[in-house]
């Protein structure tokens, strides 16, 4: 018979089962350490790369301020335009204040000259009074 005795062949079996075990915790062992060096090396990279990421919000920031300050101001007259977006239409004129749907923004000198063509000035802001524009 091959393998010889039942002893042999027993503390064959205990003496494989001993090394798994030890190969199990140099396992266990060899992922604890790995862990280690991972968080050990996010721990010096990441502050870096969240800093990174900062300065760039902040880059961000200053531009979108910069942009702000740059742009020009808004104008305080809306005039009602028509469906094509440049015909102004013959109903309203108002200040920027007023809450009116489909009205466009257009500077004071285009507000003066749609009243004084005939735009009949919003009841309630009375933009004709305000510019000046009385018939």
């Amino acid at each position: 018979m091959s393998g010889g005795t039942a002893d042999q062949r027993a503390q064959s079996l205990s003496g494989k089962r001993e090394q798994v075990s030890e190969e199990r915790e140099f396992s266990r062992l060899g992922a604890l350490r790995f862990a280690r060096r991972v968080v050990e090396q996010q721990a010096t990279r990441e502050p870096g790369l969240i800093d990174r990421w900062i300065a760039d919000e902040q880059r961000r920031e200053a531009e979108e301020r910069r942009g702000q300050e740059r742009r020009p101001p808004t104008p305080d007259w809306l005039l009602e335009v028509g469906l094509n977006r440049t015909t102004r239409s013959t109903s309203t004129a108002a200040t920027a204040g007023t809450p009116v749907n489909g009205l466009a923004l257009w500077p004071q000198a285009e507000a003066m000259r749609a009243l004084t063509d005939g735009v009949p000035a919003c009841l309630l802001c009375r933009p004709d009074s305000e510019l000046g524009v009385l018939d």
